[in-house]
């Protein structure tokens, strides 16, 4: 296995991970997956992040259990908070949702390069997107900028010589674009669920991460396979 083309990428089990996955090992790089169990509403999508490890036959896959739900202020995770539905496009394109959850993608690099620089790995793979969820402060190219310069100076392989890599090659492409990319590669969405709510059987159709991926199928023509997996 070679450490060079080896990398850590984070899976959520949405329709923006798989297909950074998908196209991750279409590039021929070996995959160390990592999820996190984060107090998150919608707790299938850890499901649906094994269902993808396993068939993209990552080289590990690990869940790892990060309290930050606990502190509360995003619908995600706070029962007593309703997920905003049925809002515009422009609604959606719009401020910071009450979806925001603090420190998430932070968090989660964070421990993604902590993962890394055990292994010995330099190149950390996010599936983040500057364009539908621009109201989101950590899907930015500067988050994703501020983070790889975080990186490189406050870890011992980067002041050895061997610095980091983020690489977040979704960040400027539409849904549809993303899509796309993912059909092209094979992807069967319909081991993905993208729904904000939790505890449903079927996605609520209603959520911003639902109309922006129905939307999204919709323009190309497509079927949306999850749909006739609920």
């Amino acid at each position: 296995m070679s450490v060079e083309r080896s990398c850590v990428l984070l899976l959520s089990g949405g329709l923006d991970s798989a297909t950074l996955l998908a196209a991750a090992r279409a590039d021929g790089w070996t995959v160390h997956s990592i999820s996190f169990d984060y107090g998150q509403k919608q707790a299938i999508e850890l499901a649906c992040a094994a269902e993808l490890a396993a068939h993209y036959q990552v080289a590990s896959h690990r869940v790892f259990g990060v309290d930050i739900g606990s502190f509360g202020a995003s619908a995600l995770t706070e029962a007593a908070m309703m997920v905003p539905k049925d809002r515009s496009r422009a609604q959606i394109g719009a401020g910071i949702p009450s979806t925001y959850v603090p420190g998430r993608n932070t968090v989660f690099l964070s421990l993604a390069l902590a993962l890394a620089e055990s292994r010995g790995l330099r190149d950390l793979f996010i599936g983040v997107n500057a364009l539908d969820y621009s109201g989101y402060p950590d899907c930015r190219p500067a988050f994703i900028d501020a983070f790889t310069a975080l990186a490189n100076s406050a870890t011992r392989a980067a002041d050895g010589g061997r610095p980091f890599r983020v690489h977040a090659p979704l960040i400027a492409m539409t849904k549809t674009q993303i899509v796309r990319l993912g059909l092209d590669l094979g992807v069967d969405y319909g081991r993905t669920r993208s729904c904000y709510e939790g505890g449903m059987a079927a996605p609520c159709g209603r959520c911003d991460a639902c109309v922006l991926r129905a939307e999204a199928f919709a323009a190309l023509g497509e079927r949306d396979p999850a749909e006739a997996r609920s």
